[in-house]
């Protein structure tokens, strides 16, 4: 009973409170319990030796990867010893330090966590927090302050989890969502491999310490590329102050505040979409934080840094990245795979009534180019395969500097069945159509047939096949007309001689 009333009692009560719940758990200590209550010690922590600051001017010298690259954008020194600014919708790294480099998340764990509820959960369904839930994390942790047996709904689950970065909340919801927190585990795991993440194993749904509950900067990255797809998400994510009211199932009536500091403007910048704080001795300070300007959303990820640098690390990288790159609509800018309604890709009015275009670059694709290139410093390479999309047939990749800056999808506005791919290398001939990237180099061979031209041709080499024919013919009568009457005129004359 105690302990649960401390753990209720802390997390919604000034310092001035906690201090004196502390006060009279020393006393009763002191007084050997004579009440017989059953009471909790306090866990002192080590003192800290460590010199974090001198760490982190150390870890200013670690090389950026991405300022390797020629002709690309000086990204910026911090204090992290890992950190990545991906753009969101096209997957592009603009900003590498260490990125594939296993740490400690903390409690940016949470985001997949609550990714993982959106999917499988309803924001209505009610979460009620198990004995497990509770009482499983450490008292002095991020929490607030949920009984055993009370229940909140998943929406305010999720703020709890996104705004006060509590702990039981993180179980309840795994509990909620899986069954039991181990089963909930195995569904984070599973789910960041269908996300691409290589360098990650997760151990809880909090992020507290465990060796091997660990990622990187780039796996991170790729969770918060999907969280930040999510417009439910991001409006929670990026919530400076929520308010608990009670109700029959939580009698309790507070306020939550967000520790983010971009998103309750301590640190201001504009075009926040949200994001998660993270702390552990082991860790240290971990951030992730989405943002979107000028048409443009980034995602930056801070991993082992020191309070308050992972705010001003993200703001600068932001800086960095919004100041150097833009987006660029490929099918608005690119005119080497403008495909033109003439010659054999003109399928208008064709045997199959198709009156669109035979190809076309997805309007919405998108490429990420450093502000001082052009398209023409970029190289592209044309990739086939087998895609869930109907009117899909390829794929172009970008590069810049051998550096991947976005894929864009050519689509088709024709049954895929009139199109016909061969793995077989041929020349360019009135047919077929040989795949080169934009440096020369051959790559795949795929042959387009065009019905209505084929007809056309075959008609145009009947008709002359057929004049042919006739003028032949017509040669050959003259010839033996010509032969038959001078073999008259010779008759005639051995007559009259």
């Amino acid at each position: 009973m105690l302990r649960s009333f401390l753990h209720h009692l802390v997390p919604k009560t000034g310092a001035a409170q906690a201090l004196l719940v502390r006060t009279v758990l020393v006393s009763s200590i002191l007084a050997g319990s004579l009440s017989g209550a059953v009471v909790f010690p306090m866990q002192a922590k080590a003192t800290e030796s460590t010199d974090y600051d001198a760490l982190r001017e150390e870890r200013k010298e670690l090389p950026i990867q991405s300022n390797t690259i020629s002709a690309w954008p000086a990204g910026p020194q911090i204090g992290a010893q890992a950190a990545i600014l991906m753009d969101i919708d096209t997957g592009v790294i603009l900003y590498a330090k260490n990125i594939h480099e296993r740490l400690y998340p903390a409690s940016t764990t949470k985001m997949l966590t609550c990714l993982l509820a959106m999917e499988h959960g309803n924001l209505d369904d009610m979460v009620t927090f198990s004995n497990e839930a509770v009482f499983s994390v450490p008292r002095d942790g991020s929490n607030i302050g949920m009984d055993v047996g009370q229940a909140i709904t998943l929406e305010e689950c999720l703020y709890g989890i996104l705004v006060g970065s509590a702990n039981e909340a993180a179980n309840a919801a795994g509990e909620y969502v899986a069954g039991s927190m181990d089963a909930f585990v195995d569904m984070m795991n599973d789910k960041a491999i269908e996300l691409g993440c290589t360098d990650s194993h997760f151990c809880n749904a909090n992020g507290l310490f465990d060796e091997d509950h660990y990622t990187s900067a780039y796996d991170l990255a790729l969770i918060g590329r999907e969280f930040f797809k999510n417009e439910m998400l991001c409006k929670i994510g990026n919530t400076a102050r929520y308010h608990f009211e009670p109700t029959a199932t939580q009698p309790d009536d507070f306020y939550l505040k967000n520790k983010h500091q971009l998103i309750t403007g301590e640190v201001p910048y504009n075009g926040i979409m949200g994001g998660k704080t993270g702390y552990t001795d082991e860790a240290r300070q971990t951030l992730v934080t989405g943002c979107e300007q000028n048409g443009m959303r980034l995602v930056c990820v801070i991993l082992q840094e020191e309070s308050p640098y992972q705010f001003s690390d993200t703001a600068t990288l932001f800086d960095y990245g919004f100041s150097n790159f833009s987006r660029v609509k490929v099918a608005d800018n690119d005119t080497r795979y403008a495909i033109s309604n003439t010659g054999f890709f003109d399928t208008q009015n064709d045997v199959f009534g198709c009156s669109d275009s035979f190809l076309r670059l997805d309007p919405e694709g998108s490429i990420i180019l450093p502000n001082q290139a052009t398209l023409e410093d970029t190289r592209s390479t044309v990739t086939y395969g087998e895609y869930n999309k109907p009117d899909k047939i390829a794929e172009i990749t970008y590069t810049f500097q051998d550096t991947p800056i976005g894929t864009v999808d050519l689509l088709t506005d024709r049954a895929a069945g009139n199109t016909y791919h061969f793995n077989s290398s041929v020349s360019h001939n009135l047919f077929m159509d040989q795949t080169v990237d934009t440096q020369g180099n051959e790559t795949v061979t795929t042959i387009f047939l065009n019905v209505k031209n084929i007809l056309l041709c075959l008609i145009v080499v009947t008709t002359i096949v057929f004049f042919l024919i006739l003028l032949i013919s017509a040669m050959q009568n003259t010839h033996f007309s010509r032969f038959v009457e001078r073999r008259k005129r010779l008759q005639r004359r051995k007559r009259w001689k």
